[in-house]
């Protein structure tokens, strides 16, 4: 049977994600109706974004490596984005 902790953790692991998605979503629009570029304005918006997540963190004084997922994993998943961003824009040609 579920212990109350394990649902409360798929609870917020639940909500992290649908943050990150909705938040990827938002920087996605914006960076479309950018006038430099759409890698270039969606570069920087992950970066904005990887910052925000990382002083939401400290002020929340979440842990690094917690059972679930916080602040810390999703500047994570910008991280990621941003480099898959920057591979493709290298294999891409000009």
């Amino acid at each position: 049977m579920a212990q109350p902790q394990d649902l409360q953790n798929a609870v917020d692991n639940g909500r992290a994600l649908l943050r990150f998605a909705v938040r990827v979503i938002v920087l996605a629009g914006f960076a479309a109706f950018g006038t430099t570029g759409f890698n270039e304005n969606l570069a920087l918006l992950l970066w904005m974004a990887m910052a925000f997540s990382a002083i939401s963190a400290l002020v929340r004084r979440e842990p690094p490596l917690a059972a679930s997922l916080n602040h810390w994993d999703e500047m994570m998943g910008y991280a990621v984005l941003l480099g898959l961003l920057g591979m493709l824009d290298r294999s891409l040609p000009a």
